[in-house]
């Protein structure tokens, strides 16, 4: 799904009914493989966009331009038959982040006629699981093509048909282990992804690191300490770099 965003950064996110100052604001396209595809664009590796189509307002076609300016590759296509949706973040120094979005299914439908020709001669196809079955066509399309697929699966390798329908069709998994991600235990995760039919398990784990494993081999990596600043994307921004190495 393509979706322009805003993150709020705050000090402490707001009790309800209250509020807080915000200390920046950042401006990015969304979701994760519109972030995907911006930043692998700015580290000079060549990126396109399967994606919704956006509405035909003024906001679709700002983002339509801006994606064009990266350098992204893939039409995005405008449509007068809903407005383009709008998702906000509100990071905290505390490394959370809360997010509100709109993922209308008139417009996650627009998924079924997105043109799959940039698949042709990729080296890999990045998809999520939170697009729901729409993601099946080009996984497909990239299997047939013999290309590597990575699926993000977040914490929902906990349900039934994400394994069926979506693990067992990828080459790389990431994913964490619960929705809050405070469970540290990521080998389960990982020996879970495998068995699903993945050949690489990637389990992130926030401020600890990740664990990566394939049916012969795991590694853990633990992660650098660092001044939060605004922890939105960053999911997307592990996937990415680990597209990138």
């Amino acid at each position: 799904m393509i979706v322009p965003a805003l993150t709020f950064v705050v000090r402490d996110f707001p009790a309800r009914n209250t509020g807080a100052i915000i200390q920046s604001i950042a401006e990015f396209i969304s979701d994760d493989a519109a972030i995907v595809a911006c930043l692998l664009r700015g580290w000079r590796v060549p990126s396109g966009l399967v994606g919704t189509a956006l509405g035909n307002d003024a906001r679709g076609r700002a983002t339509r331009r801006t994606l064009k300016q990266i350098g992204v590759l893939g039409t995005v296509r405008l449509s007068k038959n809903f407005a383009t949706p709008y998702e906000v973040n509100v990071s905290d120094a505390r490394g959370a982040r809360t997010y509100f979005w709109q993922r209308d299914e008139i417009i996650l439908e627009t998924l079924a006629t997105a043109d799959l020709s940039l698949l042709d001669g990729a080296k890999m196809l990045y998809v999520d699981w939170y697009d729901g079955d729409h993601i099946i066509r080009p996984m497909q399309e990239a299997a047939r093509l013999g290309i590597p697929i990575f699926l993000n699966v977040e914490h929902a390798h906990a349900f039934p048909h994400v394994l069926e329908n979506y693990i067992r069709r990828a080459t790389i998994v990431q994913a964490n282990t619960d929705a809050q991600q405070t469970d540290d235990d990521a080998l389960p995760v990982a020996k879970k992804i495998l068995h699903a039919g993945a050949q690489i398990a990637v389990v992130t784990l926030a401020g600890k690191g990740c664990l990566a494993a394939t049916r012969e081999q795991s590694a853990r990596v633990r992660a650098p300490r660092v001044n939060v600043v605004d922890v939105c994307g960053a999911g997307a921004a592990f996937s990415a770099g680990f597209i990138y190495a």
